[in-house]
């Protein structure tokens, strides 16, 4: 069982809903309803699992586990404002300062190759600061907290 509360899954599968309502995917012609595809990108954040084990236990392929997975994460994305949207809704609140922090979130699927400072072809996903591969997610904190 998903110990996520259930508002969270409803939220999400109303976003993925009007998600895929946008794309004009016909009713039916998916593996997963939204509501179980919640579930399953949920399941996924919850517990870091391999995304094609437990797309399995939904009775998706690898394929369209990562592609609802990446979906699900698109249609949250969505819903964060951008940076400069964030400073200047601090600014016209009177927001004295925010603390920018981030965290680079594990992956194993990821290979851009791009051209380094110093003319090297290096890896875009490649975290020098945890040795792996990643993306790199950024927050606005205020301190102290408040309804930002």
């Amino acid at each position: 069982m998903l110990d996520v509360p259930r508002e969270l899954v409803w939220y999400l599968a109303r976003l993925l809903k009007a998600e895929r309502r946008r794309r004009g995917t016909r009713r039916g012609t998916r593996a997963l309803t939204p509501f179980h595809q919640a579930r399953f990108a949920l399941a996924w954040f919850r517990d870091r699992v391999d995304v094609e084990r437990l797309g399995a236990g939904f009775g998706l392929s690898r394929a369209t586990a990562y592609r609802y997975l990446e979906e699900a994460i698109d249609v949250l994305s969505d819903q964060a404002p951008n940076l400069q949207d964030a400073l200047e809704k601090a600014a016209a609140e009177g927001v004295a300062y925010l603390i920018l922090d981030g965290k680079v979130i594990e992956c194993d699927r990821l290979y851009e190759p791009t051209v380094s400072r110093k003319g090297r072809e290096i890896d875009a996903w490649y975290s020098g600061k945890t040795h792996g591969f990643g993306g790199n997610i950024q927050a606005l904190i205020l301190d102290p907290p408040s309804q930002f």
